[in-house]
């Protein structure tokens, strides 16, 4: 099933689209799509819920995430594009949650940014507390998958010092949708086709088979360091095509159109705006 938030900002009801496409109203079974619920997103059944009219907002489909822990340099050719080794562990960063925004809300650059770069991720949401799970075991952790665009302001990542969190933690940086999907639908999750486009121009074109390392392992490497909570999200890397990489580089502007697509999860579009 795709399950989704919809409204205004702050003010977004959880929903679910049932077979036929037709969005459904799920605020009279459960208050929001957060960490409690997701447990019990397959008992739901849309035909019985209200169907929603028009084309509202979509806003992030989980609300009140504990945490988002980010996976660096996780594909082959994204890391030999930026000129780094393959990494012999996962690359663990983390994202403020305040930088988690709808998959179509503007991308919004800091003050001084010169180096804001695009980036397409499959993201894992865990429905279900993991801590010192195998890696047989690690997708059973798992209520479902949505698109991230992880943005970064590659100059405060790279060349000001410090961690890499304070170019990735930028309001309005973590776009994620338009859905919740749950891995039934999902089936084989290490092979989705990711793209993105930066005004109608293909940057990003990957596949998540390229993972150096995939996402049971990630679920599994990441629960020996910290729990995993249910509504926790991990974004598992991008595929080559960033703008750091390019020859020469190229980052994103005030009026340019982003648009991501991952395989079953579905697509975002965000106009980037000046602070």
């Amino acid at each position: 099933m795709r399950f989704v938030r919809f409204g205004d900002v702050g003010a977004e009801k959880p929903g679910v689209y049932d077979e036929s496409g037709d969005l459904r109203d799920l605020s009279g079974v459960m208050a929001d799509l957060t960490g409690a619920s997701l447990a019990g997103l397959g008992a739901v059944k849309p035909d019985d819920l209200p169907r929603v009219n028009g084309n509202p907002r979509l806003g992030p489909p989980v609300a009140g995430v504990g945490k988002m822990v980010c996976i660096g340099l996780n594909y082959y050719d994204h890391a030999t594009e930026v000129n780094m080794e393959i990494p012999k562990e996962p690359v663990v960063f983390i994202k403020a949650t305040s930088a988690i925004t709808g998959p179509n809300d503007p991308v919004i650059m800091p003050r001084g940014s010169t180096k804001t770069d695009w980036e397409c991720e499959l993201g894992i949401v865990i429905g279900k507390a993991a801590k010192y799970v195998d890696e047989a075991d690690a997708l059973s952790h798992v209520a479902g998958y949505l698109a991230v665009n992880e943005v970064s302001e590659r100059e405060w990542q790279l060349e000001r010092g410090g961690t890499w969190d304070k170019g990735k933690s930028c309001d309005t940086f973590a776009p994620l949708g338009p859905w919740l999907v749950t891995p039934n639908e999902v089936g084989d999750v290490q092979n989705l086709a990711l793209s993105l486009s930066v005004n109608g121009s293909l940057m990003q074109a990957g596949n998540t088979s390229d993972m150096i390392f995939p996402v049971a392992r990630i679920i599994s490497y990441l629960s020996q360091i910290m729990t995993l909570h249910p509504g926790d999200i991990i974004s598992t890397g991008t595929p080559a095509g960033v703008g750091v990489g390019m020859k020469p580089q190229r980052f994103l502007k005030a009026g340019d159109v982003v648009e991501l697509s991952i395989e079953k999860l579905g697509k975002q579009h965000q106009i980037i705006q000046a602070d």
